[in-house]
């Protein structure tokens, strides 16, 4: 039987998350791997590419033609449908 169980270092101990479904003093041979957690947060990549184009000025001039876009009215101009 091979089985992936997840614990913790203590000293010379592993403390196991769950129950290896073992009878008490049965020999077993145990690999150790290590599990790198990440420190990183959500949103933290865009944090690290933070003006990266802060000089190019291409740049700028495609962000000020997106600028200026979303400034125009989208909505379909409403149809004069008249007094009556």
């Amino acid at each position: 039987m091979t089985r992936t169980i997840h614990g913790r270092v203590h000293g010379k101990t592993i403390e196991l998350d769950e129950d290896p479904g073992v009878a008490e003093g049965q020999e077993v041979e145990v690999q150790v791997t290590l599990i790198t957690r990440s420190s990183r947060q959500p949103g933290e990549g865009f944090l690290r590419t933070e003006g990266a184009l802060a000089d190019d000025t291409e740049w700028d001039d495609i962000m000020e033609e997106v600028h200026q876009a979303r400034k125009h009215e989208r909505r379909p101009p409403t149809p004069d449908l008249g007094n009556t």
